[in-house]
């Protein structure tokens, strides 16, 4: 049912380096055509740092790890495409739907491909008003069950990023700055919460993942925690006010549940003239480019 690119099934059989990439931020996070032309360049970095890019989606029902040229044309430019959470594999492959992975989709897929790190921008946390809402992303459980390295930069600004570091800590999963001591904030370098625990280089990363094999503890998730430059981050001050902008917009509309998200992103994105883009992009890129050297050093190690 997995349908596995011949050149990511070559690399894991030959514990070569491969990276998982999300399709999300191709269908939906990115206006055309910009969003193929990050998509080939993301698949670049990943090859210049020497290993093997792996984009997941779901094509008329069957799961993709690796896609050729003409199916990262499709998820670029195909109208109505799902957002497919690991909730909804099932659902997409019995019904034979098409759609683009969230960061559980793809982390959930990935690693039944034999595939160990997953590059994204970032995560899903838990919802600001949550004890109201009970909203909290499908993210944080499957990577408290999924033994896969994240490399991302931190969670979405417009989420509880307290609450979110709790909750993983609730669920086991092991979170740590890349660089830093300070959990990073998406579009921010400083989401202004700090982290336990530091790894400064591809090669401590590689053996933490080691340790955790070997150790035989529940299989969870390792989130290392990589910030976007401070000189290519959103100028906090005015993340601030547009934020609190885009969350007033949110009530007064009356604006609830998964349409949530979409309308913060979309006001930041309006209403910095496309600076929370650049951010985005920018940190997406550094995590790609580290997710690389870090599937470079597990790979040695192995």
């Amino acid at each position: 049912m997995l349908v596995v690119s011949e050149e990511v099934r070559e690399a894991v059989a030959a514990r070569r380096p491969v990276v998982a990439l999300e399709s999300t931020i191709i269908a939906h996070g990115l206006p055309r055509p910009r969003n193929l032309q990050v998509a080939r360049e993301l698949e670049d970095v990943v090859r210049e740092q020497g290993a093997v890019p792996a984009t997941i989606a779901v094509l008329d029902g069957r799961p993709h790890v690796g896609l050729d040229k003409g199916q990262l044309e499709r998820i670029a430019n195909q109208e109505g495409l799902r957002k497919l959470g690991h909730r909804d594999l099932a659902l997409a492959v019995a019904t034979g739907a098409s759609g683009a992975t969230t960061v559980s989709g793809t982390a959930l897929l990935a690693a039944r491909a034999g595939v160990r790190v997953f590059a994204t921008g970032g995560l899903g946390g838990v919802h600001r008003e949550w004890t109201a809402t009970q909203d909290e992303s499908a993210d944080l459980g499957l990577l408290a069950r999924t033994r896969i390295t994240v490399v991302c930069a931190g969670v979405k600004s417009i989420l509880d990023v307290a609450a979110t570091l709790q909750r993983l800590e609730t669920l086991g999963v092991a979170v740590a700055g890349y660089g830093t001591d300070r959990f990073p904030g998406f579009y921010l370098a400083d989401s202004g919460h700090p982290v336990d625990w530091t790894l400064r280089t591809p090669r401590e990363v590689a053996e933490v993942m080691r340790a955790h094999d070997q150790l035989g503890v529940p299989d969870s998730a390792l989130i290392v925690a990589n910030p976007v430059p401070e000189a290519e981050q959103l100028d906090p001050a005015l993340h601030a006010r547009v934020l609190a902008d885009a969350l007033r917009a949110c009530d007064e509309r009356g604006i609830s549940g998964q349409a949530v998200t979409p309308f913060l992103l979309d006001y930041l994105a309006r209403h910095t003239e496309g600076a929370s883009l650049a951010a985005n992009l920018a940190a997406v890129r550094g995590n790609v480019r580290v997710a690389g050297r870090v599937a470079g050093a597990w790979a040695e190690g192995r």
